[in-house]
């Protein structure tokens, strides 16, 4: 006996015989539930059950076997609809298929239901995976790659739409808006396929593989925009001035208004969402109200919901918080649900046995060729005139050429509305699958072809420092304030984070209410002094980074206004309670300036510890000292180290400091003597002197800091350190720390001697990832 396939090997081969098992259990089921219908005189919720695990299990399976032979899962799923369909279920046992999925409309609308929300959903997660950033950083190269790539399809396929006979339309009358849905089908690529193929061949990072990505994005955008445009034509039945005016008006304020008020919007219900709601998953609540409101709009507005989903996906995409959780919750439901009953479903209408006609398959053999030759032809081309090589062209017209679920949504909606028929849809869902399935491979064979460049090796090897970046593991700022002098140096801290990382800050002071015993004015004076000093740290915050944007060069690749998300937090409770609270809502980086900073024991003072066992994240006291610098770029900051990795991670603290502020920054490397050095941590081993002004100096390059390097050897690290800041009269110290165990807060002997002596401003920032491991709700 023959060995099965490499492929097979991995899979189940009990999966075939699950999947038997359940047809034939759920046919046993159906017919039960079918009579139970036809007594009842209504539709069976028993059957529609039936429908929806038959759908969702062989999905499942087959999309399991497709992953497995390096195609997408969707197809899986359509195959398994066209399996359970007429095209073969139907064919073999017709009395069987009829009997699981009857043509009576009442039964048909609880499934065409779920796949109509599921269109939705699916075009809501594209919306999120959409990279605008990436779209605008290769506008020009995928402007033309993409808009070459749609007309030269669109042409064709509206043309081949004028010339088919009218036998083979639905609705001759309607011939114009037909031709206009066959141009939109064989034009579009599918991000999703197109993006996870790229991803798959590890080519996202790569610049060809960018270009891609970012035409289809372009391509995908544009496309959602044709659609819901000629959706509103085929409602209308007709093609004038007018109604072709007024959806195109309305698309545009649509995206203008979204782009702009909607997009602070979104992010403020998500923010408040998640900040104040303690039941399960509220935010995931939140994007699904905003995802049937802004569908809600489009579809008054005459237009297809399906922009709204769409626009709403890249919308919360944007979200400066907990994009990744809320994209993990988003596709759990979708893909283990509404993904396979959606593209099962459209395998189900998809009737195979019409490309017996030989007319109806001599049309599905034009359009596969119109389809590939012009959208590969298109890329190609641009690509050509773009400057690019003919492997790099020949990479972009086959990694274009993949329709897969935009097709079939594009196919789906002019079923719907009546322009399509189901000898058309089974032709447009036939091209999606041999386009899509033609992709991978013709893909992966011209990526393989493609050299590394070296400016490519470059920007692929900082991109891998950003990927390993200590900061870049945080995600949103908690500024805890008291009016003082460190309260005013912790808020540029913070709005320094906000310029180079795009960080969210939430404001809170932190100063104790006054009782209720002391009288109910003198606790509301209380109350409103806190929330005055909280606003009045948020709107310094706020200039602070505008000034410093305003003053930056515009390739310096900082954050825009727009990015600036800043929020006043009241202490309403115990400060512990508070802290806690905060930090399980996505706070992940604390910056306190509260004086004093010292206690009476020569340690941290009592409330900073209270607020370092709290804040379930990583913490960074700021101590002001000294005669405070007029304004940020007066700053002059020092960066002691020592060959440890938590003093490389300060030391990138330090340097986004000087490269939002401009500000001078030198490098400490404190070497003690053999004969006194202490034993070293097993987290310190790997690092030697060389290896750490190496490392250093890379992540100063990478932020385009000039760094002055110093080399200082001797028995006392903290009096090395204040000495070299006297003499350089640096005013700023940067220092790693970690917890040790101890009855107070210590960070041990170098920090507490700094915090008891040094005569200028310094930053202890806990340099240990494990303690960032806050996980919003």
């Amino acid at each position: 006996m023959p060995s099965r396939p490499n492929f097979l090997k991995s899979f189940p081969s009990s999966a075939l015989i699950i999947l038997i098992a359940v047809i034939l259990s759920l046919s046993i089921a159906q017919a039960a539930f079918a009579a139970e219908g036809q007594k009842a005189s209504h539709p069976s919720e028993g059957l529609f059950l039936v429908q929806i695990i038959l759908l969702v299990v062989s999905g499942r399976l087959l999309g399991e076997l497709m992953v497995r032979i390096g195609q997408p899962s969707i197809m899986g799923q359509i195959i398994a609809g066209i399996i359970l369909g007429p095209s073969l279920l139907g064919m073999v046992f017709p009395q069987a298929q009829a009997s699981l999925f009857p043509s009576d409309q009442a039964q048909k609308s609880m499934t065409d239901s779920v796949g109509q929300l599921g269109i939705l959903f699916l075009l809501l997660l594209a919306g999120m995976e959409t990279d605008l950033g990436l779209a605008k950083r290769l506008r020009k190269s995928a402007t033309g790659v993409s808009l070459m790539g749609i007309v030269i399809p669109f042409a064709a396929g509206f043309a081949l739409g004028e010339l088919i006979p009218d036998a083979l339309l639905p609705d001759p009358q309607k011939r114009l808006v037909t031709s206009l849905f066959l141009g939109t089908a064989l034009s579009i690529s599918s991000v999703k396929i197109v993006a996870t193929v790229v991803r798959e061949m590890d080519f996202m990072r790569r610049d060809i593989g960018q270009l891609i990505v970012a035409s289809a994005i372009i391509d995908d955008t544009v496309g959602w925009v044709i659609i819901a445009i000629t959706f509103g034509l085929a409602e209308k039945g007709t093609v004038d001035l007018t109604t072709l005016a007024t959806s195109v008006t309305g698309t545009l304020t649509f995206m203008a208004v979204s782009f702009t008020v909607g997009r602070r919007i979104v992010f403020e219900i998500i923010r408040w969402t998640n900040d104040n709601f303690r039941s399960d998953l509220p935010v995931l609540s939140a994007i699904i109200a905003i995802m049937g409101t802004m569908a809600i709009i489009t579809n008054l507005i005459g237009v297809h919901t399906v922009l709204g989903a769409f626009v709403a996906g890249i919308l919360v995409g944007e979200s400066p918080i907990l994009t990744r959780q809320i994209d993990v919750q988003l596709r759990g439901l979708t893909a283990a649900l509404f993904m396979p009953v959606f593209f099962g479903l459209t395998g189900l209408q998809t009737d195979l046995t019409v490309l017996a006609n030989p007319s109806i398959l001599l049309l599905t053999a034009a359009i596969v060729v119109i389809a590939s030759i012009g959208k590969f032809g298109g890329a190609f081309a641009a690509a050509k005139f773009g400057g690019y090589s003919a492997s790099e062209a020949l990479a972009l017209g086959c990694g274009m050429n993949a329709r897969g679920s935009t097709e079939v949504i594009v196919a789906t909606i002019g079923l719907s509305v009546g322009v399509l028929d189901e000898k058309l849809f089974s032709v447009i869902v036939a091209m999606a699958v041999i386009t899509t399935m033609t992709m991978p491979p013709t893909l992966r064979w011209a990526l393989a072809r493609l050299p590394l460049r070296e400016e490519e090796r470059n920007r692929l090897e900082r991109e891998e420092f950003e990927s390993g970046s200590f900061l870049g593991n945080f995600e949103r700022i908690l500024l805890t304030v008291d009016g003082s002098q460190s309260s005013r140096l912790a808020t540029w801290i913070a709005a320094f984070f906000v310029m180079t990382r795009k960080m969210p800050v939430t404001v809170l002071d932190v100063r104790k209410p006054a009782s209720p015993d002391k009288g109910a004015e003198m606790a509301s004076a209380t109350a409103e002094a806190a929330q005055s000093q909280a606003k009045t740290a948020a709107q310094e915050l706020r200039k602070c980074a505008t000034d410093l944007l305003s003053a930056a060069s515009p390739d310096a690749n900082l954050a825009t206004e727009s990015d600036i998300h800043i929020t006043v937090r009241d202490r309403n409770g115990e400060l512990g309670t508070v802290l806690g609270d905060i930090s399980s809502t996505g706070h992940d980086l604390l910056f306190t300036g509260i004086e004093p900073s010292m206690g009476e024991d020569g340690r941290f003072s009592e409330p900073l510890q209270i607020m370092r066992s709290a804040f379930k994240g990583t913490s960074a006291i700021v101590t002001a000292r000294g005669t405070p610098p007029k304004r940020p770029q007066d700053l002059r900051i020092l960066l002691p180290v020592s060959g440890t990795e938590r003093s490389i991670r300060a030391a990138e603290f330090g340097l986004v400091i000087a490269k939002a502020t401009g500000a001078h920054c030198a490098l400490l490397l404190i070497v003690e003597p053999r004969q006194v050095r202490a034993i070293p941590r097993i987290s310190d081993r790997g690092n030697d002197n060389r290896v750490v002004l190496k490392a250093v100096g890379e992540i100063a390059e990478y932020y385009h800091v000039e760094l002055e390097k110093v080399v200082q050897e001797g028995p006392s690290p903290e009096l090395s350190i204040l000495r070299h800041a006297r003499g350089g009269k640096y005013n700023l110290i940067v220092l790693g720390v970690s917890k040790r165990a101890s009855g107070g807060l210590s960070y041990g002997s170098v920090a507490d001697t700094l915090l008891q002596t040094a005569d200028r401003s310094c930053i202890f920032i806990e340099t240990d990832l494990a303690t960032s491991a806050a996980v919003p709700s």
